[in-house]
């Protein structure tokens, strides 16, 4: 497998754009100015789009196209709209909490990882992002519940005793997890996962709603 299509492969899985120091470590590939070069090309392409990310640092983002045989099938409920909403919410919870959060793919042992959508450089944070409007169907809820098992397992791994962060952006998708009388929400509290929810523009909450739509037509 070539470097490149494993480039595009990593951008595939992962919900938020990554920078070349991010993806030359999660694929182990030295020296790094071989991603650098490589994400160039494919963004000459149209295969990526490379542009400043929130700490400065350029970041690779996929672009997807008509025919594209690389796409992934994104899970019930993904959209680009929705992927691009979670990246800017993590960047606002990581202004709010005065952090830099970034994806890490963490090694919990015995070869298995595990990727989190937010990490602090010291490990003190973990944070799982979810963009939703409005209550979560039944497939979602085990979605958000999931992400928070991951957050549980990782944090008590880690020596690091790390805060736990479930962060949506809207008020209606966050109730059952945090405010309602739901098993769910008195689970994550006993187990000290935090709900935080950050208000995002809204244009950008807009194109949540939208692509929502569209995922139910």
């Amino acid at each position: 497998m070539t470097v490149a299509i494993r480039v595009l492969d990593e951008l595939r899985r992962c919900s938020v754009p990554l920078d070349d120091d991010q993806l030359a470590k999660r694929l182990s590939v030295s020296p790094r100015q071989t991603i650098n070069q490589v994400c160039r090309r494919l963004a000459a392409e149209g295969r990526l789009r490379r542009f400043d990310g929130p700490d400065g640092k350029i970041v690779n983002e996929l672009q997807l196209t008509d025919g594209e045989v690389l796409v992934r099938e994104l899970p019930a409920g993904d959209s680009t709209e929705q992927r691009q909403a979670e990246a800017m919410v993590l960047q606002l919870l990581g202004e709010r909490l005065g952090l830099t959060l970034r994806p890490c793919n963490i090694p919990l042992g015995d070869g298995v990882r595990a990727e989190v959508d937010g990490v602090d450089e010291a490990f003190t944070t973990l944070v799982e992002v979810w963009a939703r409007h409005g209550p979560p169907k039944p497939a979602q809820k085990h979605k958000v519940l999931a992400d928070a098992l991951k957050l549980i397992h990782v944090g008590r791994v880690l020596r690091t005793s790390p805060r736990l962060i479930l962060c949506l952006c809207d008020a209606e998708a966050a109730r059952h997890f945090s405010t309602a009388r739901s098993w769910a929400a008195d689970a994550l509290r006993a187990f000290d996962v935090e709900v935080i929810v950050i208000d995002v523009p809204a244009d950008v909450s807009a194109a949540v709603r939208a692509a929502q739509l569209r995922q139910v037509r």
